[in-house]
C-alpha cells in the first residue's frame, strides 16, 4: 500500500497542503451553523428553512463519497485531489453568488460532493508517503485542518458574517480550496502516485467486506455521543452552567482545541496498534461523557472537560487507517466511506439527544446518550475483533 516516502521531496509541505483543504472543508461544514441567522436574513427565509442548507450539504457528502470514490478510482490520486478541490472551490463561488434559496440549495449540495472523497484520497496519499510505522501520525496531521476549523474557522466566520456579510465566508472557503489546488500541484509531483490502480468493480467489492461495515459501525454508533454533546452544548452551557451567550462560543472553541490535540497526540501513542487504540478511545469517550453532567455545574471544570471530550475526535484518524487495512483492493471507497459514517454519527447522536431533552430528562441527558452509544460501539468493536479472528482461523485451515 505504501509507496516510497523519499519519492516526495517535501512531504511536510504536502501534509500542510492537505490540511489547508481540510480547513476549508471544516470551515464550510461547521461555520454554516454559526452564520445561519445571517443567511436566513439575507435570503428572506426563516431560520428553520435555512437549516436545510446544512442538511443538503450532509446529503452531498453521503452521496458524493461513494460515487466519486467508485468512478474516480481509475484516475491518479494526484489528479483526483486537484479536480475535487477545484470543483469544491467553484461550488463555493456559486454559493457566494447564489441569488435565492433554491440556487443556494443546489450549490450547497454540490459543495458537499467532494468532502468525503477528498479526505479519503488525502488519507491514502498521506499514509503512502511515509514509513508504515508513522502513517497514523501522517493521517492525523492531515486531519488537523478539519479540527482547527472548529477552533478558528467557525468564530472567524461568525465575526466576518457580522462585520462584512455572510457571502464573504463562502468566498474565503473558495480561495482556501483554490490555494489547496496550487499547493498540491506544487508539492505532489507528477511522477508520484500516478496510478489509481483500481476500477469501479474492484471498489464496489468493499460493499461485500464485512470488516469494512463493522469498522464503519464502530464510528457511526460509538462516537455519536460526541456530536450529541456538541449539538446542544450552547443551550446546555447557558441553561445549566449559567454562562452568558458571549462566553459560550469560547467554550465551544475548546472542543476544537481538544480535537486538534487528539489528532496530534493519540496517533503518536497508538502507532500501529489501531484497533487497541479504538477500544481505548471508546472507553475514554464513555468516561469523559459520564463526567460531563457533573462538570456542567463548575465553569472551569467544564472548560477542561470539553477539551477532554474533544480529544475523542481522533477516532476519525484511527478509523481511516483501519479501513485502509481491511479494504484490500477497494482502498479509495473504503477510505471515503469513513466520512459517510461520521455523518451518520452526526445525525444519530443529536437525534437521540434531542429525544431525551424533549422527554424532559434535561440538557445534560445528552451525555448519557453518548455513554450508551460508546458502550454499544465497544460491543461492535468486540464483534469486529472476533469476526477477524474467525476469518483468519478459517483461512489458515484452508
Amino acid at each position: 500500500m505504501n509507496t516510497e516516502p523519499d519519492r516526495i521531496p517535501h512531504p511536510h509541505w504536502l501534509l500542510f497542503a492537505l490540511a489547508v483543504g481540510g480547513f476549508a472543508i471544516g470551515t464550510t461544514e461547521f461555520a454554516t451553523m454559526s452564520v445561519l441567522p445571517y443567511i436566513a436574513s439575507g435570503l428572506n427565509i426563516s431560520e428553520p428553512t435555512a437549516g436545510h442548507l446544512i442538511s443538503i450539504y450532509a446529503l452531498g457528502v453521503v452521496v458524493g463519497a461513494p460515487v466519486i470514490a467508485i468512478f474516480g478510482a481509475r484516475f491518479s490520486r494526484r489528479s483526483l485531489l486537484l479536480v475535487l478541490m477545484a470543483f469544491f472551490s467553484l461550488a463555493h463561488l456559486g454559493t457566494m453568488l447564489a441569488p435565492n434559496y433554491n440556487s443556494m440549495m443546489l450549490f450547497r449540495f454540490l459543495s458537499g460532493l467532494p468532502h468525503g472523497a477528498y479526505f479519503g484520497v488525502g488519507a491514502l496519499v498521506a499514509a503512502a508517503m511515509v514509513p508504515p510505522e508513522t502513517r497514523t501520525q501522517a493521517v492525523g496531521l492531515m486531519m488537523i485542518g478539519l479540527t482547527i476549523a472548529t477552533t478558528i474557522g467557525v468564530p472567524l466566520s461568525s465575526w466576518l458574517a457580522q462585520a462584512v456579510g455572510w457571502r464573504v465566508v463562502f468566498l474565503i472557503v473558495a480561495i482556501l480550496a483554490a490555494t489547496t489546488v496550487i499547493l498540491v500541484a506544487l508539492f505532489l509531483p507528477l511522477n508520484c502516485m500516478q496510478g489509481g490502480g483500481s476500477n469501479a468493480v474492484r471498489e464496489l467489492s468493499a460493499l461485500t467486506n464485512r470488516q469494512i461495515w463493522l469498522t464503519l459501525a464502530i464510528g457511526a454508533i460509538g462516537f455519536g455521543g460526541m456530536f450529541g454533546i456538541y449539538a446542544y452544548m450552547a443551550s446546555t452551557l447557558e441553561n445549566i452552567t449559567g454562562m452568558s451567550p458571549k462566553s459560550v462560543p469560547l467554550v465551544m472553541c475548546l472542543y476544537g482545541v481538544g480535537m486538534t490535540l487528539g489528532n496530534i497526540i493519540i496517533p503518536r501513542l497508538v502507532g500501529r496498534h489501531v484497533m487497541s487504540g479504538l477500544a481505548w478511545l471508546l472507553v475514554w469517550s464513555a468516561v469523559m461523557l459520564a463526567l460531563y453532567p457533573f462538570a456542567l455545574h463548575y465553569p472551569y471544570w467544564i472548560c477542561i472537560q470539553v477539551v477532554l471530550i474533544g480529544m475523542s475526535g481522533a477516532v476519525g484518524t484511527l478509523l481511516q487507517i483501519r479501513l485502509m487495512d481491511v479494504a484490500k483492493d477497494a482502498q479509495t471507497l473504503a477510505a471515503a466511506l469513513n466520512h459517510s459514517a461520521f455523518n451518520a454519527a452526526n445525525a444519530l447522536g443529536p437525534y437521540l439527544g434531542g429525544l431525551t431533552i424533549a422527554a424532559g430528562w434535561g440538557w445534560s441527558s445528552t451525555a448519557w446518550v453518548g455513554v450508551v452509544l460508546a458502550i454499544i460501539g465497544l460491543i461492535v468493536w468486540w464483534f469486529t475483533i472476533r469476526d477477524e479472528q474467525r476469518t483468519n482461523a478459517k483461512s489458515q485451515l484452508s
